[in-house]
């Protein structure tokens, strides 16, 4: 068995390569609170080159806390057009504000009051409060998972609260009182650069002497995998109407799944229905009106975390009646050259740019 996390503390070795590897990112570049939350936030669930030019559009648009909590929410989630998980964009938003209201635009300096934001848990929270305050508290994401698993052979991957739980015990032990963010950051720089998924760069590791995974050659059983449940395959047709040279969009519920984005009219397919005909019905059901769809003009095939979705499009026809939108926020018709203002979920960013291409029918038919 290894010894105990606190015989085998990893700060003094990590910190060490820290300062020697780690990477140059541009939230790095001063450890402001406001830049420090808004880089957590994007590196949710989603990897660092993809971060970096939104950090930089981002903190161009909304240089302060005050500029984000004053900007109206759909510039917010057009700037966030591509990272998916759009909750993350509105609680942004929304504790910007609060942060102005209650805080006079000051990030809060502790734990608790930081626990207390929209969108902020307990390892955004503790994130913010080493790195930017200096505060001994730990951190815990997937990349620190693997590494507490491998150094220690723990049989944990935080699948469940009671391996959660054990987990954070863990970072709890071995975070210093001096430089916990750098420690912090460290563990995490560790797991996204050497110690990955699969095939870890062990020998370029600075922890690979007191590592049990390393010493029993066992870095592949550790973490122990997760159950993954199969992506779910969804079909779904979305119309293209014009009108004087305009095209009809709609602004999704701000509430539920991408809340707040704009969107093709349209709708799933029932069993057996054909993509034309759940149009027609769902055309119906939505505005009130019947459409006739013309020829397809795309197919477009994207995955999100958890269903796989096989979007049809078609220009439609307005039959004879008057729109009568039930179930959007809002609704407008827009020149084609007007739809980059608006924010859509990535399927439908791929119909604005076919729109502006031409927007006939493709040879193929699949984008």
């Amino acid at each position: 068995m290894p010894e105990s996390p606190k015989k085998q503390n990893p700060a003094p070795l990590l910190l060490k390569w820290y300062d020697r590897q780690k990477r140059d990112l541009p939230w790095r570049d001063n450890a402001d609170p406001y830049r420090v939350w808004v880089s957590e936030i994007m590196l949710q669930q989603t990897q660092v080159a993809t971060v970096i030019p939104y950090f930089d559009r981002w903190m161009d648009t909304f240089p302060t806390v005050r500029h984000l909590a004053e900007s109206p929410l759909n510039t917010v989630l057009k700037h966030w057009e591509g990272l998916g998980y759009y909750t993350r964009a509105r609680n942004l938003h929304k504790a910007a504000q609060q942060v102005v209201s209650d805080h006079a635009g000051h990030v809060p300096d502790h734990f608790e009051g930081l626990l207390a934001l929209p969108g902020i848990g307990r390892y955004t929270a503790g994130a913010i409060s080493s790195i930017a305050f200096d505060r001994a508290v730990p951190v815990l994401d997937g990349n620190v998972k693997r590494v507490f698993s491998r150094l220690y052979c723990l049989d944990e991957n935080g699948a469940t609260p009671k391996s959660e739980n054990a987990l954070w015990r863990v970072a709890e032990s071995l975070v210093p009182p001096k430089r916990p963010g750098d420690f912090n950051q460290a563990l995490m720089e560790l797991g996204a650069t050497v110690c990955l998924p699969k095939k870890p760069a062990c020998a370029a590791c600075p922890l690979k002497k007191i590592c049990a995974a390393a010493a029993q050659g066992q870095q592949d059983r550790f973490p122990p995998p997760k159950p993954r449940a199969p992506s779910k395959k969804i079909e779904v047709s979305a119309a293209v109407i014009r009108r004087n040279g305009k095209v009809f969009i709609q602004q999704r519920p701000h509430k539920g799944l991408m809340g707040g984005l704009w969107e093709f009219p349209g709708g799933k397919l029932e069993k057996g229905e054909s993509p034309e005909a759940a149009l027609t019905r769902e055309i119906h059901e939505e505005l009130g009106v019947r459409v006739t769809p013309g020829e397809k003009l795309l197919t477009i095939r994207h995955t999100y975390t958890q269903f796989r979705v096989t979007l049809h499009v078609f220009p439609c026809k307005l039959e004879k009646g008057r729109l009568n939108p039930t179930q959007c926020e809002q609704w407008k018709w827009v020149l084609p050259e007007e739809l980059d203002r608006y924010p859509f979920p990535a399927a439908n960013v791929k119909i604005v740019a076919h729109l502006k291409n031409g927007g006939g029918p493709t040879r193929n038919g699949t984008s």
